[in-house]
C-alpha cells in the first residue's frame, strides 16, 4: 500500500467509508444520514488521506464489510489493521473483541474480564468508542450489563448497535425503557 488513502463504497446499509495507510486499514466510517456527510467525517479523521482506488487488501476488507453489512457472513479475520497512535490498551481491547464469534456477544466487564483487568470496564468502554475500525473491530457486540445495546462509536454512522447484531443473527438485546433510565436518578419517595 502507497501512502494514505479512502474510498467510499455501497453496502446493504448505505455509502461506507475506509480510509488506509501503510500498515493496512486505519478506518471505518458506517453511512450517516447522508454521503456528504460521510464522507465529510471520514476527512476529519483522516485528512491527510487522498480520494484514490484501494489497493487489492483494502479491497478484500471492503468485500468483507459490505457481505458483513448484507447478511452477516462477511470474512474480516485476516484484515490488517494500522494501529500506529493507538494505545497498547486499546489495541489489547481490539484484539480481545475481533475475537468474538459472528453471532454472540459480550459485556463490557467480560470483556474487561478477557483482558485480565476487571476493574477496567469504564476503560474498555471508551476504548471501544473510539473504535476507528467498525465491522472489522466489531464493537456492537459488546454490550452494557443486562445486554442493552447501547450507543455505538461515532464511527458506527446513524447504525444501531441493534441493526448490526440483527443482521448477524444475535440473539435479541434488551431494550431500557424510560422506566431503566430515570429510575435510577429519580428521587425517593417520602414514607408515610
Amino acid at each position: 500500500m502507497a501512502g494514505r488513502g479512502y474510498t467510499i463504497f455501497d453496502t446493504a446499509i448505505g455509502r461506507c467509508g475506509i480510509a488506509w495507510g501503510e500498515g493496512g486499514v486505519a478506518g471505518v466510517q458506517l453511512p450517516e444520514l447522508r454521503e456528504i456527510e460521510t464522507r465529510k467525517r471520514l476527512f476529519q479523521l483522516h485528512p491527510d488521506a487522498r480520494e484514490m482506488r484501494p489497493p487489492e487488501e483494502v479491497d478484500v476488507a471492503i468485500e468483507g464489510i459490505a457481505a458483513t453489512l448484507r447478511d452477516g457472513n462477511g470474512d474480516l479475520g485476516g484484515v490488517a489493521l494500522d494501529m500506529s497512535g493507538i494505545s497498547a490498551f486499546d489495541q489489547r481491547v481490539y484484539q480481545t473483541v475481533r475475537a468474538i464469534p459472528l453471532g454472540e456477544t459480550r459485556t463490557y466487564d467480560e470483556v474487561a474480564s478477557a483482558l485480565r483487568t476487571s476493574g477496567a470496564v469504564y476503560s474498555v468502554a471508551q476504548a471501544l468508542g473510539r473504535n476507528p475500525f467498525m465491522i472489522i473491530v466489531p464493537c456492537h457486540r459488546v454490550l452494557e450489563a443486562g445486554h442493552y445495546a447501547d450507543r455505538i462509536s461515532p464511527n458506527g454512522g446513524s447504525v444501531s448497535k441493534r441493526r448490526l447484531l440483527s443482521i448477524e443473527g444475535a440473539q435479541p438485546t434488551t431494550s431500557k425503557t424510560l422506566f431503566d433510565v430515570l429510575l435510577p436518578v429519580a428521587r425517593p419517595r417520602p414514607q408515610a
